[in-house]
């Protein structure tokens, strides 16, 4: 697939901008031709709606990143587990790819400082917020796919997802509701129960947002294009930490 330019061009990047995206290019991984791709990839609609000669906001790179990265953590998945159910294949990518483990990267990639958003996102600690990173590593992700192909793009997610792939071959492939349910009633005699607390995002990329409970104590939190992964996932989390505490002598008691 060759890259394509989809992008309008804002105006001149200031030499300390510049500076800036060469600083977070080389954190990246990867050499910009066209910085403005990064910049624009920063760029949050709070931002481009006040200053609106700055260019576009980062929302179409962010739709295109979110195609790029789920085509390759599918790749990486489909040659990984080769023996996986569609279901399994399913499960795991919404178990890689969510706002959590983006923000994650995100924020270990330190990507907030180098946002460009508008007075009310900056004043509401904009810069911290899991699903604002979260989109702006999509984005991020879009900007190097246009600017070095899919190649590059798929390097990166490679580099930066690799450990959490690795993480995901250790933990066995299962129906993680129903690993929790068994789980759960071994060790307290309870069922988990599920809750939606939100639903966001366009129509074209829903996010849902489910909590777990144990009786009235939450245990986790999982978000995903769908109700059910979203499910999924908040079942995983809590899989694995109910399993750490009891690992660590937490206790195998309910509290």
């Amino acid at each position: 697939m060759e890259k394509q330019d989809q992008t309008v061009p804002g105006p001149e990047l200031t030499p300390e901008r510049q500076k800036e995206l060469r600083s977070l290019a080389r954190r990246l991984g990867h050499r910009f031709q066209d910085l403005g791709l990064l910049d624009q990839a920063l760029r949050h609609s709070s931002y481009a709606h006040e200053q609106p000669e700055s260019g576009p906001s980062n929302e179409q790179l962010e739709f295109l990143g979110d195609a790029v990265l789920a085509l390759t953590i599918s790749d990486l998945l489909l040659a990984s587990f080769p023996q996986s159910s569609e279901g399994e294949l399913s499960r795991s990518r919404a178990a890689l790819v969510n706002a959590r483990q983006l923000a994650a990267l995100a924020r270990q990639l330190d990507l907030g400082p180098y946002l460009l958003l508008g007075r009310g996102e900056e004043s509401q600690a904009g810069r911290e917020k899991p699903s604002l990173l979260a989109d702006a590593l999509e984005a991020v992700l879009a900007a190097c796919f246009l600017d070095g192909g899919l190649k590059t793009a798929q390097k990166l997610i490679r580099s930066w997802f690799g450990p959490l792939l690795e993480k995901s071959a250790r933990l066995p492939w299962q129906d993680f509701k129903t690993g929790l349910q068994e789980f759960t009633q071994a060790r307290f005699k309870l069922s988990p129960t599920y809750k939606l607390l939100e639903e966001s995002g366009p129509s074209h990329h829903r996010r849902f947002r489910v909590e777990v409970r144990l009786g009235p104590e939450p245990l986790a939190q999982g978000e995903g294009p769908s109700k059910k992964q979203a499910a999924q996932m908040a079942a995983r989390l809590a899989l694995e930490r109910l399993k750490e505490k009891e690992d660590g002598g937490g206790g195998s008691s309910s509290q």
